[in-house]
């Protein structure tokens, strides 16, 4: 007998350890799948890959899950497109991996930009497929400073990430870790190899694809994503996010989703999943469960 199609497996099947699903442009979307279980797929931030969920995967592989993550367009080991770098296209990328794997009763986790790409899959996408949401120190509703987001942040700071960019893009990389994982405040000292893996992700991934996607990240307003999110949605952020204001992203995700829990945590960084996985993990956990 040949092997069962997609189309035919039912929603806990076994992964296929890796492979590469086709975008509508004809981009290959690079995935690593493992496990089986109920799926939980994983959104990455900027610039990263899928990669920096490898603690997540393993940790709830061995809760029973089948554990799925995609490295966004011009990331990781994904197609170096030269177009669709904006949320509408990632949400659609994403749509596309889990149409070919049948994903369904799906958890959807995504930390910083993988969290606007979580907020408009699930408004646009997640129909029958769903089951849950999580944002982590996710960008929504919007970054950036207007007359009606009067907390987010001065175009002039983006407008930096993209001159710092093109000017010395591994330089670059090589500094944001340090704010990223707190490693600036009293007390704390750099992990070099937290630090390095950062810089490797982000190294691996095409440069106009992270040039463009700052704009994707801090330009698009996902108000009404967040409105359309009608799954219950775990809200998680820390009080030192020093890369997304809490206040302006995680209160306000709270005030706009149907059905959520939110949660704080004093002193935790906007890399809290690394550096304090074995707080925020067990807290995933549970709401899973519950």
């Amino acid at each position: 007998m040949g092997a069962t199609p997609a189309s035919a497996q039912p929603a806990g099947s076994s992964g296929t350890g890796e492979g590469f699903a086709t975008a509508a442009d004809g981009t290959r979307l690079y995935y690593k799948d493992w496990g089986r279980g109920q799926p939980i797929f994983f959104h990455h931030g900027w610039p990263l890959s899928a990669d920096d969920w490898d603690g997540q995967m393993l940790y709830f592989l061995a809760q029973g899950y089948r554990v799925v993550a995609m490295d966004r367009r011009g990331h990781g080991r994904s197609g170096q497109a030269s177009g669709g770098h904006d949320m509408s296209t990632y949400a659609a990328d994403v749509d596309a991996v889990v149409r070919k794997l049948d994903l369904r009763n799906a958890i959807h986790i995504g930390h910083s930009t993988g969290g606007g790409e979580v907020a408009r899959y699930v408004a646009r996408h997640g129909a029958g497929r769903v089951a849950k949401a999580v944002l982590v120190s996710a960008v929504p509703p919007l970054m950036l400073k207007t007359a009606a987001n009067p907390g987010g942040l001065p175009k002039s700071v983006f407008d930096g990430f993209r001159s710092q960019l093109a000017a010395n893009r591994a330089d670059f990389y090589w500094q944001v870790p340090i704010p990223f994982y707190g490693f600036n405040r009293p007390g704390k000292s750099v992990v070099d190899g937290v630090r390095l893996n950062w810089w490797r992700q982000g190294m691996m991934g095409g440069a106009n694809a992270h040039y463009l996607g700052i704009a994707a990240f801090s330009e698009t307003d996902q108000t009404e994503d967040l409105k359309a999110m009608n799954v219950p949605t775990l809200i998680l952020q820390g009080d030192d996010d020093q890369i997304v204001p809490y206040k302006d992203a995680s209160l306000l995700q709270a005030k706009l989703v149907p059905d959520n829990r939110l949660k704080i945590y004093p002193g935790f960084s906007h890399g809290m999943l690394t550096i304090n996985g074995d707080v925020i993990n067990p807290d995933i956990l549970s709401f899973i469960k519950g």
